[in-house]
């Protein structure tokens, strides 16, 4: 199997968590909306979950919303960051390790969550597959991670801006991945039922240099490995402010796709064979039925 694609840079992406654990409360205000729907999510699932971990430890804020919650037993944190791991440790043990290098010993998880982890990975087949083969059988996957459009229009107004003042582009966004894509690497990964649904989060903006300063404090800034090295020009800044000003006040979109797995389990439900239907759908809806002619005619 070919390699998958290097997209972003992990040593900065460590880096710039590292910076955002002394900011992250400046902003948390998605990391905190994302984790209460999770949370939010599990009380549909009427089980209890004795191990829990969590892929993503960030300040702690997800394993604080989690505790308590009925259900829950003992948690254990991952987190990429030393410096927001030790944040973190106030509310549960950490290990400091890569999400794409998971240290999570095989089938030995009942629930795994990753708030707003995922989409800076590479590897996010791989990713998903180590999260597959450290639940136990029926097991359960929840994540969140930025997908579609989000900051679609941050995105088009450094383009524009960068084309005015310098004659070209260059990687400012990190791209995130479509809906209908996640749910097939659910699948691929070896998860059982899988399903990725799509929540729209808003935000507004009087000033549009607000959104650049809480992007750097929650450790978003662009992690791409491909960006351009040299420092953002200030007319290109500065215009790319002006096209963001143009509708005050600022909409700022964040697809949050809500990724769900379990692992296979011999009790799960499972599609039924072709031909297999005991009744038809004709009697069930009380119609008459007309079976189709499939004898080719004469040419």
């Amino acid at each position: 199997m070919s390699a998958a694609p290097s997209l972003f840079d992990p040593a900065l992406r460590r880096l710039r968590r590292d910076r955002a654990a002394r900011s992250l409360g400046e902003a948390d205000f998605l990391l905190t909306e994302v984790s209460e729907r999770l949370a939010e999510r599990l009380e549909d699932v009427l089980r209890s979950f004795p191990r829990v971990a969590i892929l993503g430890a960030w300040d702690g804020t997800p394993a604080r919303i989690l505790a308590g919650r009925s259900g829950i037993g003992s948690l254990i944190q991952v987190e990429s960051s030393p410096l927001m791991a030790a944040c973190a440790a106030e509310f549960g043990p950490v290990v400091v390790a890569d999400e794409e290098a998971l240290p999570l010993a095989e089938g030995s998880f009942d629930l795994i969550l990753a708030p707003l982890t995922l989409h800076g990975v590479n590897d996010l087949p791989g990713a998903l597959t180590q999260i597959r083969r450290a639940l136990r059988p029926d097991g359960l996957f929840l994540g969140a991670m930025l997908a579609g459009e989000t900051l679609q229009n941050l995105r088009s107004a450094f383009a524009e801006a960068e084309i005015q003042t310098a004659g070209g582009l260059s990687p400012r966004v990190a791209p995130f991945a479509d809906l209908r894509s996640l749910g097939g690497l659910l699948q691929r990964a070896g998860f059982a039922l899988p399903a990725a649904d799509l929540d729209r989060i808003e935000a507004s903006y009087r000033e549009p240099l607000r959104l650049l300063h809480d992007l750097k404090a929650m450790g978003e800034s662009n992690p791409l490995r491909e960006r351009r090295r040299a420092f953002l020009r200030r007319d290109t800044l500065l215009r790319a402010l002006e096209i963001l000003a143009l509708d005050p006040p600022l909409k700022i979109r964040f697809d949050v796709a809500f990724l769900t797995g379990w692992a296979p389990h011999e009790s799960q439900q499972k599609p039924l064979k072709p031909g297999s239907a005991q009744f038809r759908l004709a009697e069930a809806l009380k119609t008459p039925e007309h079976p189709l002619d499939d004898k080719p005619e004469p040419l």
